[in-house]
């Protein structure tokens, strides 16, 4: 019979990248390795609801035009699901599905009391007029408001969505309950509630994580190079950071091309170019680079900060970095990892290196529900806190079982999650990590 992670890998070549197969392939594999029972894997592997919805939109020709959207609901056995909403035409329900298993397994590593969440609206948001984005936002939110709240559902920020957005739902949801309700959402505006640092919070997790893998290889940052794919809020402040490091990025690619500098990309200055509403690929005074060749790049660290299944059969091949950071959700196909393995590269998995926004989120929901506000310094050093005290959890694992960092992460997620199964009554064996 062909296993769950075949399966995935079979969909890959046949151009049906499905990250839902490929975590249920995870989960599988990671259960199995620890010996627990297969209820475990059956409470795992699938959310435990799924929300569809219909948002008409009257556009400004005065057309209507129907988005589809979706809410997925992992586990709530730690605490409320928690997670982002994106804007995107490939948003489908597997990949919503699998992003709300991911946010579970994030949560349980760092010790938040929150399960997975995750939503999506099938749609492009760059051939919206600001009008038409404020009423799809908004009616999303009026769509999914019996399933969500601060002791329910929180939503945040994700792929295209912003503080911006953000205020639009809180400000939907408050109207239909009648009165402020800050904690429904993360990620929104300072001014109403959100926490200082969060915007910049997922960036500044993949720059620890990468700080934490250096200092164990040994390798000094201070000169180190990097390509980065992706330069949006996750991938532009992991590059801020780095660059504060004194790491070179020498090259950058998004979906609409690259930019490339042997020498070392000037971060800050790109990052006011792209704020005037320029692309990243026209900046002047690079050479043009495409993805393909980003991959190719001989740098110390290579950071996918874009979307899922992109380090695969075809692209590991050809990645030279000793340290390859996972920004984005799900970049790396089970082949990919298997490419990775063999070329000995040291993997921070992206349940572990991307949950600074997860962290700092929590910190938000705490900070609404006391009306207290920290600042900027504390959040940041809270969270530095937080992101070490995973990595080293993760580290240990990885050397006390003698496996790679991404088996080391699940079983940290698994078995935190699966002792509180047992806490519960759910199974009937204790879990020991």
């Amino acid at each position: 019979m062909q296993s769950r992670t075949d399966k995935a890998e079979a969909d890959i070549t046949t151009h049906l990248k499905n990250p839902y197969d490929i975590v249920q392939g995870l989960l599988e594999d990671a259960t199995t390795a620890l010996g627990l029972n297969e209820n475990v894997y059956h409470l795992l592997k699938q959310p435990m609801r799924m929300l569809e919805v219909s948002i008409p939109v009257r556009m400004d020709s005065g057309r209507i035009e129907n988005f589809t959207g979706y809410r997925s609901q992992h586990l709530d056995i730690l605490g409320p699901t928690k997670g982002g909403i994106r804007f995107h035409p490939d948003v489908n329900a597997d990949e919503v599905k699998a992003l709300s298993i991911w946010m579970s397994l994030k949560s349980a590593i760092l010790n938040l009391p929150f399960g997975g969440g995750k939503g999506g609206i099938i749609v492009d948001p760059d051939k919206l007029s600001e009008r038409e984005l404020e009423t799809l936002s908004r009616t999303y939110i009026e769509k999914i408001t019996p399933l969500i709240g601060p002791q329910k559902d929180i939503p945040a920020p994700d792929i295209n969505t912003s503080p911006r957005v953000m205020g639009w739902m809180i400000d939907e949801y408050d109207k239909l309950r009648g009165h402020n309700i800050p904690g429904m959402l993360t990620g929104k505006p300072v001014i109403i509630g959100g926490s200082a640092g969060r915007l910049a919070a997922t960036g500044r997790g993949v720059a620890i994580t990468i700080q934490e893998a250096a200092a164990f290889l040994g390798m000094e940052l201070d000169g180190a190079t990097a390509a980065l794919q992706g330069f949006g809020n996750v991938g532009s402040m992991a590059a801020e950071f780095l660059y504060q490091l004194g790491v070179k990025i020498t090259g950058i690619t998004n979906a609409h091309g690259g930019i490339y500098n042997a020498n070392g990309l000037d971060i800050p200055d790109i990052q006011e170019f792209v704020k005037k509403g320029n692309k990243v690929h026209t900046y002047p005074g690079a050479e043009s680079l495409t993805n393909e060749d980003l991959f190719g790049l001989p740098v110390d660290i290579f950071i996918p900060a874009a979307v899922e299944n992109q380090i695969t059969k075809n692209t590991a091949p050809a990645i030279q970095a000793k340290i390859v950071a996972e920004a984005a959700n799900g970049p790396t196909t089970p082949e990919g990892d298997k490419i990775m393995e063999e070329k000995d590269i040291f993997v921070i998995p992206d349940i572990l290196c991307n949950a600074g926004g997860v962290t700092v989120s929590y910190f938000e929901w705490v900070q609404n529900a006391m009306n207290y506000y920290w600042k900027e310094e504390e959040v940041n050093a809270k969270l530095t806190e937080k992101m070490k005290e995973g990595f080293q959890k993760v580290l240990d694992i990885r050397r006390e079982k003698e496996v790679r960092m991404r088996q080391a992460a699940y079983t940290a997620g698994i078995g935190h999650i699966t002792k509180a199964f047992y806490a519960r009554g759910w199974i009937e064996e204790p879990y020991d990590t």
